[in-house]
Parts: structure tokens; C-alpha cells; sequence
């Protein structure tokens, strides 16, 4: 009786969001593969696809064709749209399908929003989502706006217009998606965009909104913006995204004004700094050619990428919460204090065990998966395929140029990081093991030397 009712019991959140992207990647796939779908008219080989709707879902960016040149405008469309899906998450879209059918929301959907949005409380998830939808639509929409003042002028107003759309969409969902293949050349990001002010601020508005996390705007709205009503979480993501801009522009300007950015006005180097220490946090995108950074701002954008953005947001990678938390217990190791505490407040020891579970299955995967690409394709680089290995996981999209270079099987290794990369680490890997019983009583203690 217990084995039939355990085989009837609903499947779990992980399990349903892992399997409501698997779906949205193999539709998406096939919607790829027709003929319509590309601009010579062919039907476009599986692995191509399915690599692509993968990057897209996940909001990754990483390609192996060309987006504006190798999809049509129907291609190009279905991108779009699985940018969008992939950016808000499977259950945000049934939210958004639940309101608009005036559905009622229940306690299990309310669960699943949960997870998916990364909430604190299971309370109030369906006006997080709410109020998550409409800041979207609106910071989405006045970003294309923005976009379209330098699009239109060069593209024309129809086709002007579903740039300046596309690319909002790329940068708040994180995606690092581009057509300018057609206008500065194939794989350029928005290189020809490096001194436009415009353009680039829109784009780093528009990754840093996206990559704050719902639960904060919703926090922000709850408060009014006053700093002594946030919650912790809240104040904790503002100061390390602060931290998180303020110092890598500072570096980058430091390090590649005699590399990447030789020879540049200070303003348009300032600019292309300020984008680079935004962009590697999972955006994608580049002003400057990844392959051209010099070691030093080669070192600091793979440290980006490992971090990523905030919990519950469009960013993917450790997060930055998951490498604060890391910080902090290391300093309060060294300083020989029994708790950890952020701005006067202990942190729960379940969450520093998570943090520390995270960091050690996203350096395996990347060590494990860069062994293998290396072991398959030994005529690429080392740090070239570490790039593209930690862009794939941490979902960022940036590439030294190797991408179209791989082989199927090592596609297919970055096309299964990139899905557990937006899964999440710690997601995936529970999804793997079964909960055991906890003894009934504590096992006797042991000692082991560390350091």
C-alpha cells in the first residue's frame, strides 16, 4: 500500500520545472529544425537546433550559426520568444496564462511559482509574479524604446523596431543573443555599439534589472524604497551588485588600457569598462572581443562569470549570495567567531551548507566537463575551452571562439551545462539522489585535520 502510494505522489518541484524546460527546449528544437526557420530555406540539422534552443531557453547565448544571418525572420521570432520563456521561467509563464484566463492559482501551483521565482514564503508568490510580469513588460518595453532611437536611424523602422525589441528581451533575460551579424559582421556582439552611450547603458540597465531577482523588486515595492525596511536578502544583493559594477569597471579600465582598449578616448573606455564587468555576469553580450582581454581581464571575467547574478532573477551562475556567504564564513573562520553574521543578523546554518554544496558542484562541473572537451578536442586551448566550459554552466554566453570549432559530442557536454546551469546545480543534482531517513539517533563524532 505504501509502494502504490508513493508511485501516485505528484512529482516534486525540481522535478516539474526540469521537465517544463526539457519540453520548451525540444519544442523549440523542432520549431528550428524546419525550413522556415532558417534564411536559406533548409532545414537545419538537429544538433545545430537543438544547441540553439538550449542556449536560448536557458538564456545563455552561446551559438554555433549565426543568429541574423543564419535564422529567418520566423527563426529569429521563435528565439525570441524561448528567450523569453527561458528568462521568466516555465511557471511564470503558466502564472501569467492563470491571470489572464482569470484562473484561480492553487496551493500546489503557488509551490511550484515558489521554487521558480527563488520566494522566501510560499504567501504572496502570485503578486510577486504579478508585479514581476508587469515590471518586465515595462522595463522591457522602455529599453526598446530606448534602443529604437539608434536602431531605427540605421535599420529602418520596421525592421529597426524588432531589433531594438529582440535585444531588450537578450539583455533582461540575460541571454547575450545578438543579430548584428548582417551589420558588423558575423559573431560581433554589439561591438560597433562600443562608444555609443545609448545603446550601452541601455543594455547594462536592462542586465542589472533583470539580474536583481523578483523577490527584490518585490521587496523594493513593499518598502518604498527605505533602507531600514529591506529585508537582509535585499540589502545584501544592492551592495554586491554595487560592489559588483563599481570595482571590475575600475579594473578594466586599469588593466586593458594598454590591451583590448589601446589607444581609446577615456569616455568611450570608460564605457566599454563599465560593460565589461556587467556583461560577464551572464548577459553575454561584448563591446570588446572576449579573445582579445588581456590574461588579467581574461582571469577577471572568468571570476564574473563564476559568480553571476542574484537568486530568482533572469542571471544564472553561483549567484551572488552563494560567494557572500562563502566570504563570510571563511572570515569569520579566521577571526575564530562561532557564528556567521551579515549586517547584525546570524545566518541560518542550512544556508551556509547550501552555499558551500553549490560552489563545490559548479567547480566540479566545470573541471569535469573541461577534462572532457579537452580529452575529446586536444588541438583547442586550455583556457579557451575554460571559458567556453564556465560560460556554458554559469549561462552567460561569452565565447573565445571556439564554439563552432566543437565537435558534436562536445556540443552536446555544453548544451547539458547550459541546461543545468539554468536549473541550477544544486537543483539538478537533487534530482539525482533520493532523501534517505534521517537516523533516529546522531552518529558518533569524529575528527578529522583540516588545513
Amino acid at each position: 500500500m505504501q509502494n502504490r502510494r508513493a508511485r501516485r505522489a505528484p512529482m516534486g518541484a525540481q522535478s516539474v520545472l526540469a521537465l517544463g524546460f526539457l519540453a520548451i527546449i525540444l519544442l523549440v528544437t523542432a520549431l528550428l529544425m524546419l525550413p522556415v526557420s532558417s534564411a536559406t530555406g533548409e532545414a537545419t540539422d538537429p544538433v545545430t537546433a537543438l544547441f540553439t534552443a538550449t542556449s536560448a531557453v536557458c538564456v545563455t547565448g552561446l551559438v554555433v550559426v549565426d543568429t541574423a544571418t543564419h535564422w529567418s525572420l520566423f527563426g529569429q521570432t521563435v528565439l525570441l520568444l524561448a528567450i523569453q520563456v527561458g528568462g521568466l521561467g516555465v511557471m511564470s509563464v503558466f502564472a501569467l496564462a492563470a491571470l489572464l484566463l482569470h484562473r484561480r492559482i492553487g496551493l500546489r501551483e503557488r509551490t511550484l511559482l515558489r521554487e521558480s521565482v527563488s520566494s522566501m514564503d510560499i504567501g504572496g508568490v502570485v503578486r510577486l509574479m504579478r508585479r514581476a510580469l508587469i515590471g518586465t513588460a515595462l522595463f522591457e518595453g522602455a529599453g526598446a524604446a530606448l534602443l529604437s532611437t539608434r536602431f531605427v536611424p540605421i535599420f529602418g523602422a520596421g525592421r529597426g523596431v524588432f531589433l531594438s525589441v529582440f535585444h531588450a528581451v537578450s539583455a533582461f533575460c540575460n541571454a547575450g543573443f545578438d543579430l548584428m551579424g548582417g551589420y558588423s559582421g558575423a559573431y560581433s556582439s554589439l561591438e560597433a555599439f562600443a562608444g555609443d552611450p545609448v545603446v550601452c547603458l541601455t543594455a547594462i540597465a536592462l542586465i542589472l534589472l533583470g539580474g536583481l531577482g523578483f523577490f527584490v523588486w518585490d521587496d523594493l515595492v513593499e518598502c518604498r524604497f527605505r533602507a531600514r525596511k529591506m529585508r537582509l536578502h535585499t540589502r545584501a544583493v544592492l551592495l554586491c551588485t554595487l560592489a559588483l559594477v563599481v570595482v571590475p569597471t575600475a579594473l578594466f579600465f586599469a588593466v586593458e588600457g594598454g590591451a583590448s582598449m589601446a589607444g581609446w578616448p577615456v569616455g568611450r573606455r570608460l564605457l566599454a569598462s563599465a560593460f565589461s564587468a556587467v556583461t560577464p555576469r551572464t548577459a553575454g553580450f561584448d563591446t570588446v572581443p572576449t579573445a582579445s582581454l588581456s590574461p588579467a581581464g581574461s582571469l577577471l571575467t572568468l571570476l564574473l562569470m563564476a559568480i553571476g547574478g542574484n537568486p530568482g532573477s533572469t542571471a544564472g551562475g553561483a549567484k551572488t549570495t552563494t560567494v557572500l556567504l562563502l566570504m563570510l564564513t571563511a572570515s569569520s573562520t579566521l577571526r575564530r567567531e562561532e557564528d556567521v553574521c551579515l549586517m547584525g543578523r546570524r545566518i541560518e546554518a542550512s544556508a551556509l551548507r547550501r552555499a558551500s554544496a553549490i560552489a563545490v558542484l559548479y567547480a566540479a562541473l566545470s573541471c569535469g566537463a573541461t577534462f572532457a572537451v579537452c580529452a575529446m578536442q586536444p588541438g583547442l586551448s586550455l583556457q579557451s575551452v575554460l571559458v567556453e566550459v564556465v560560460s556554458a554552466v554559469n549561462t552567460v554566453g561569452m565565447s573565445e571562439g571556439i564554439t563552432r570549432s566543437l565537435c558534436t559530442a562536445s556540443r552536446l557536454v555544453i548544451a547539458l551545462l547550459m541546461y543545468i546551469g539554468r536549473l541550477g546545480s544544486l537543483t539538478f543534482a537533487l534530482l539525482l539522489t533520493h532523501r534517505r531517513a534521517a537516523p533516529p539517533v546522531r552518529r558518533p563524532q569524529g575528527r578529522l585535520l583540516v588545513g
